[in-house]
C-alpha cells in the first residue's frame, strides 16, 4: 500500500499547475529583500526576491534562489559576491522597481559597497554582505549559498509579502527602536 500512496503522490506532483503552486506558496509569509551583485564591468545589479533564507550560524551562512532567466544570476554566478539587503516598511516602490525592468534600478537610491564590492542599500532594514560558497541547480533557478562575511541591522519595521500582496506587521513585535548592530 506504501508504494502505490508514494507513485500516486509522486504523479500527482508531476501533474502540479504551476499557477495553483504559486497561489498556494504564496500562502507563506516573507519578508522582501532585494539582492544585489556587480556586472562584470563593475556596474551595480539587483532583483527583488522573497526566496531567502539563513543556513547556519556556524559558519554563518545564507542562501538565495534566482531565476537562471534574469541578468541578476549571470551577473552574481560571475561576480562570486551578493548582498541581501532586507526591507522595511515604506519600501514598496523600491521592492517594485527591483523588481521591474527599470533601466537604473539603482537611480536615486543610495547605496555603498562594504566588504565583497556588492550594493548595500543605505535605507536598508538590515543587510547581509555574502561571497558565494557553493551553488546547486534547482529547476528554474540557482540556489546560492553565501559565506557571511558582514552584516548589519537598523532599527524599524519589515516590509512584508504574503498572498501577492505587500503588507506590514500588525502587533508590536517589529522594532520600532533605532537598535541597530553591526560586524
Amino acid at each position: 500500500m506504501v508504494g502505490q500512496d508514494r507513485e500516486k503522490s509522486e504523479r500527482e506532483v508531476k501533474g502540479v499547475d504551476p499557477l495553483e503552486f504559486r497561489k498556494v506558496m504564496s500562502r507563506f509569509a516573507t519578508g522582501v529583500t532585494v539582492v544585489t551583485t556587480r556586472t562584470p564591468d563593475g556596474k551595480p545589479h539587483g532583483l527583488t526576491a522573497n526566496a531567502f533564507m539563513s543556513v547556519s550560524l556556524h559558519p554563518p551562512l545564507v542562501l538565495v534562489s534566482i531565476d537562471k532567466k534574469t541578468d541578476t544570476h549571470g551577473y552574481l554566478d560571475k561576480a562570486r559576491a551578493f548582498c541581501v539587503n532586507v526591507l522595511k516598511e515604506g519600501h514598496r516602490e523600491i521592492s517594485d522597481r527591483f523588481a521591474s525592468k527599470h533601466p537604473n534600478k539603482f537611480e536615486g537610491v543610495s547605496h555603498s559597497t562594504k566588504h565583497t564590492g556588492a550594493p548595500v542599500l543605505e535605507d536598508a532594514l538590515a543587510w547581509i554582505d555574502c561571497r558565494v560558497v557553493d551553488r546547486f541547480e534547482g529547476g528554474d533557478h540557482t540556489l546560492f549559498l553565501g559565506e557571511v562575511v558582514g552584516l548589519e541591522y537598523r532599527g524599524g519595521r519589515p516590509l512584508l509579502f504574503y498572498g501577492g500582496k505587500y503588507g506590514k506587521l500588525s502587533h508590536e513585535n517589529g522594532s520600532e527602536s533605532g537598535e541597530s548592530g553591526a560586524s
